[in-house]
């Protein structure tokens, strides 16, 4: 969820720190908090208004019209107050349906005012602009406030005037002193709002006296997803549970543990004694879960909501169900027993195999304590390497004790809630599945063909009415365009269709290149990653049996110039630079539909994208999406899963029915019913569970209404916002004139005494309204097909597309089998039929022709152009031949660091090692492993700081002034022994030999230059072997003609420097260890002597 409700204490700390710099002028919030907890005498220490004002004291729990309520003391003393809340701490309340516990309660100080000075104030913020309302009448007697107050909207991405404030919301302010101040606090509170992050924010009354303005009672939410953004000015935000659930610790556990994973992990405790508990992978499938146990008639027995989704690891899974079941088995027996559904929709990416092997390590671990509380289990999943999960499931089940039934995407998702609740018997045989993995089982699709034959022929001979006679639909007629305009009438994709990919997912790219051969596409539909944390290279893929590259890019703009074709960018960026790379990718108009996958991106970063978007006629899909499919034509990223879910839904052709859903993981499980159902998908969408979805559910089913080869429509919404509502004033307007079959999930949220946040951010009804089932209920009365329940949609969308066959506007299509692909590697390897990718990439040497080549250059010719080590060294470590100078350079540095005697770090380590017995390159490794800054390892730093240095147009002093302000020593000056009146030879032999035979060396001319101000300091503060090694690489890097200047920078950053140092040193680390075995030296032990005790004195 992104909007949360914090506790009116929060929400006035916020306010007491940020809004009078804003220039409100209000008077600060003076409060105290209390719970069971408090120490009163230290309370009133802290607060010592509290012993001498009158008091007013309320719950602070998220209660709503605690006036009304009588939950709210007023003009009481210090002793009075800690009365009242002793007679109610810890005691039961009833509001509404919830029942729960007083625990925590808010003291102000009383403010003396009359009803003419309480005024109403609340801003809250919608998809394209922020909304203000005032009336100038305020207090516990409001009313309606919608229909009273005044209201100004700030429309997304533009600023709040004073101007507007006065003209528009303080009409009924006539005193021109107050109507100017109450405008500049309202200003100011608008600007605190939308910089924390608000999305709703209430205050009644404000109370607006001669003197002063003053905050009395707030409600408040905040955007948590803004949390990277704004916690140096929240600070620690506690978000508590609604009144009447109580927060468990095991709640909290699980939040913890969501906050560390990329994946997402819910739990929400419903019922501590509960029967029924829960297991469900995916947003959109747990609210189904819970919707079908609500209509089965558990919902009083409902123990728990959550989910488990996005790839989580295998000891994420065994974490979550381990906790689930410590819950289950904790709490007291059930005379009927209890039962576990561990259930989920079709996983697009989830690999099933590895989280059902945590579930099961979990079981294992709490295997006497389920047989102790007589549980049955049931499951249901499918999805990446399904099929060895449930192998895996159904094996354990057999040695378990108790009863577990394991199905998979031949079982209807939801129908181990009724054979969990006897509502259903128990199949004794799943129908067999003709698919594995990514590889088509021969003779399978034909026999699905006949299966699919024979099942449609029965339907069609038979009255399917009957079960579906609660629905009052309009008479089925053909739709015809209705002129919709040309950004509706647009497809999104076709055939040809190219995208780029933001982000480096490997995995998503392959999926959409198998599901483009399986299409019998052309060419693939990624031509191109982005991904700005490496440089340019090319990236390894599969098309069909052969191997291709990618190219990947370090900047945007280089692969849309150099792309042209593309209109598609599926941006995998994460939700802290998801944001910033979508606007970059909106300033090229090529870019027509954008994609983002990111889930957790702020609301008003989505809304300025929307706005963006929408200037340029850019269609957003998401975010919080795994994106949408056109079946035979293109899928983004991960949608539809792997191949095997692909070819069971026939996503590899198109069909006649059209889809639009907000989750992603139901959006396979749609691509899966429709399949069964009807000739199949042609084209489907995940608008995304924020909020602010890029694009609406109209948006898409205006292009299935325009688009002639659409012949039914299905719309899945949810719980929460008023979407749908938009498609029924269309279908009753004749906007949508083709058949609609709609179900809005969330129906068991009216079920619930206390308010629920399910997976999605955007799926809590906030009115009555945006209920699941009052918006069911608007869909049935405009004319569409309602069923009634997710149980039935499957054979509601059979229904209706028979009738459209019957009367011949369907004419199924011939099916073609699709060509096979081979396996990846990590999903045949249990299976047995492999495709093994390349381990490595080499560009330097290949050793399978008949003579070894280094970087192109045969072994012989090596040897007979006598290109010396130096040349080796430029082939193998830089791919080409550089010249005689730069060869000779290089040896001279192996040379000089060949070695620098015994007592050196490296050296020594060297020695010890080889004296203890250890071999070659034990104690080789043992001298290399101490190369660092403080050893022989500065020559990269030397380069960076000399060049950086030089590259600003720093002066040598500057330089030299600068590093000893920073408190840095310069790497590659000074020497221990050597100094200005001592030279070592070494760095002479290199500086005379780069002086007179490189074409140019500014920056060993720099560090000279900086040498003569050091050494005026002290005399050892000379350029040494590091400094003067260092800086001639960087000037043969980007004065030797051979490269280029990114080349050289990239060299220089990935180390190449200190490996000069890390080779030439070898040669002397591996004279030591020789010289020491040639020696027979023996086991070395420091000697006491030489080494300084320094022990604590004993206590006394």
């Amino acid at each position: 969820m992104s909007a949360k409700a914090i506790t009116e204490a929060t929400g006035k700390d916020l306010l007491n720190r940020h809004l009078n710099q804003h220039g409100a002028g209000a008077a600060t919030c003076r409060f105290a908090t209390v719970n069971a907890g408090t120490n009163w005498s230290k309370l009133s220490v802290d607060h010592s208004w509290l012993l001498t004002t009158p008091l007013v004291v309320k719950p602070d729990q998220l209660i709503k019209r605690r006036g009304k309520l009588g939950l709210v003391g007023v003009k009481k003393s210090f002793e009075q107050v800690k009365q009242w809340i002793g007679e109610r701490l810890n005691q039961d309340q009833k509001i509404g349906n919830a029942v729960g516990k007083l625990r925590n309660f808010i003291i102000e100080p009383f403010v003396p005012h009359t009803e003419a000075e309480e005024m109403y104030v609340c801003i809250y913020s919608h998809r394209s602009a922020d909304t203000i309302l005032f009336y100038h009448l305020g207090g516990v007697d409001i009313g309606d406030v919608d229909a009273k107050a005044v209201k100004l909207d700030v429309p997304v991405d533009s600023e709040l005037s004073l101007a507007d404030v006065k003209t528009t919301l303080l009409k009924a302010i006539t005193d021109e002193s107050k109507k100017e101040r109450i405008a500049n606090f309202i200003y100011a509170l608008y600007a605190t709002f939308a910089e924390l992050y608000f999305t709703y924010l209430e205050i009644n009354p404000l109370v607006v006296t001669a003197d002063n303005l003053y905050i009395l009672d707030l409600a408040a939410k905040l955007d948590s997803t803004a949390d990277f953004i704004c916690r140096p000015n929240w600070g620690e935000i506690d978000y508590p549970p609604p009144f009447g659930r109580d927060a468990f610790p095991e709640e909290a556990y699980i939040a913890d543990l969501d906050a560390k994973s990329g994946a997402s992990l819910k739990l929400t405790i419903l019922n501590r004694n509960g029967r029924i508990w829960t297991m469900v992978a995916g947003g959109g499938a747990s609210v189904i879960y819970s919707d079908t146990i609500c209509d089965l008639g558990g919902a009083t027995e409902l123990a728990n909501y959550g989910e488990y989704s996005g790839a989580p690891s295998e000891q994420q899974t065994y974490e979550y169900a381990k906790t689930i079941l410590n819950l289950m088995t904790s709490s007291p027996k059930h005379p009927d027993g209890k039962v576990l559904i561990t259930g989920g929709g079709i996983a697009n990416f989830t690999n099933v195999a590895s989280t059902f092997q945590g579930i099961i390590t979990a079981l294992r671990e709490f295997q006497s304590k389920l047989v102790e509380h007589n549980v049955s289990i049931f499951v249901r999943r499918a999805g990446p390497n399904y099929q060895e999960g449930l192998r895996r499931m159904r094996d354990f089940g057999s040695t378990l004790g108790i009863p577990l039934h394991v199905f998979g995407p031949e079982t209807h998702m939801t129908a181990i809630c009724g054979m969990a609740l006897g509502k259903r018997p128990i199949p004794q045989a799943a129908s067999m599945e003709f698919s594995t993995a990514n590889f088509l089982l021969p003779g399978g699709q034909q026999a699905q063909a006949d299966l699919k034959a024979a099942a449609e022929s029965n339907a069609l001979g038979s009255d399917e009415s009957d079960g579906l006679a609660g629905n009052n639909h309009q008479q089925l007629q053909l739709g015809k365009s209705n002129g919709a305009n040309a950004n509706l009438n647009r497809k999104f994709f076709s055939n040809t269709t190219k995208a780029i990919v933001w982000g480096m997912q490997q995995r998503a790219v392959q999926s959409m290149l198998d599901f483009d051969f399986i299409c019998r596409r052309d060419e693939p539909s990624v031509v191109a990653m982005v991904y700005p944390f490496t440089g340019d290279h090319k990236q390894k893929y599969y098309w069909g049996h052969k191997e291709i590259l990618i190219p990947v890019y370090k900047k945007m703009s280089d692969a849309i110039h150099k792309h042209k074709e593309v209109d598609v960018m599926v941006n995998f960026a994460s939700l802290r630079s998801a944001f910033d790379s979508t606007l970059e990718v909106l300033e090229f108009p090529q870019i027509r539909t954008v994609a983002i996958i990111a889930e957790g991106i702020p609301e008003n970063m989505t809304r300025k994208l929307i706005i963006e978007a929408d200037k340029k006629g850019v269609a957003i899909i998401g975010p919080a999406t795994v994106g949408g499919v056109k079946p035979g034509c293109f899928k983004i990223g991960n949608t539809g899963g792997m191949l095997d879910n692909i070819l069971h839904s026939k996503l590899y052709r198109p069909g006649s029915v059209a889809y639009v859903s907000r989750s992603g993981g139901m959006s396979n499980e749609l691509n899966n019913i429709i399949s069964k159902a009807t000739d199949g998908v042609i084209e489907g969408i995940a608008i995304g569970g924020d909020r602010y979805p890029g694009s609406t559910f109209m948006d898409h089913i205006l292009r299935y209404q325009a688009d002639p080869e659409t012949k039914l429509i299905v719309l899945l919404g949810e719980v929460g916002g008023t979407e749908e509502y938009d498609v029924c004033a269309a279908v009753k307007d004749g906007r949508i004139t083709k058949p609609l079959v709609a179900w809005c999930i969330g129906t068991c949220a009216s079920m619930f005494t206390s308010e629920v946040q399910f997976g999605h951010a955007g799926s809590c009804a906030n009115s009555d309204r945006e209920t699941a089932t009052a918006k069911n209920k608007a869909l049935r009365d405009s004319g569409a097909y309602v069923p009634d329940s997710f149980d039935t949609l499957g054979e509601l969308i059979h229904h209706v597309y028979s009738e459209l066959v019957k009367t011949g506007r369907i004419v199924p299509r011939e099916e073609v089998p699709p060509p096979t692909v081979p396996m990846d590697y990590s999903w045949a390897r249990e299976l047995g039929l492999i495709r093994k990718p390349a381990s490595f990439m080499t560009s330097i040497c290949d050793e399978r022709g008949q003579e070894l080549m280094y970087a192109g250059m045969p072994i012989s010719e090596v040897l007979n152009k006598d290109v010396g080590i130096g040349g080796v060294i430029s082939l193998l470590w830089f791919q080409r031949c550089l010249p005689p100078y730069v060869c000779k350079f290089f040896e001279m540095c192996l040379m000089v660091t060949a070695d620098h005697g015994p007592a050196v770090s490296g050296a020594h380590n060297t020695i010890v090692c080889a004296r203890a017995g250890k071999d070659l390159v034990s104690s080789v490794v043992s001298g290399l492993l101490t190369i660092g800054d403080r050893f022989g390892g500065a020559l990269d730093g030397s380069a960076r700081q000399f060049s950086e240095a030089y590259d600003t147009n720093l002066h040598p002093m500057e330089f030299v002034n600068q590093m000893r302000k920073e408190g840095k020593l310069i790497l590659g000056i000074g020497h221990r022994v050597k100094s200005i009146n001592n030279p070592d030879v070494r760095v002479k032999i290199i500086k005379e030999f780069v002086l007179e035979n490189f074409p140019q060396c500014p920056l060993l001319k720099y560090a000279l230059e900086v040498e003569k101000i050091t050494t005026t300091k002290k005399p050892n503060l000379i350029l040494n072997v590091d400094g003067v090694i260092a800086t001639a690489f960087v000037d043969m890097l980007r004065n030797s003609g051979s490269f280029t200047s990114e080349e050289a920078q990239e060299y220089i950053n990935v180390g190449a420097i200190n490996s000069l140092f890390v080779l030439g040193r070898s040669i002397g680390f591996i004279g030591h260890y020789m010289d020491q075995k040639r020696l027979k030296q023996g086991l070395y032990r420091h000697p006491w002597d030489d080494i300084s005790y320094v022990i604590p004195e004993q206590y006394n």
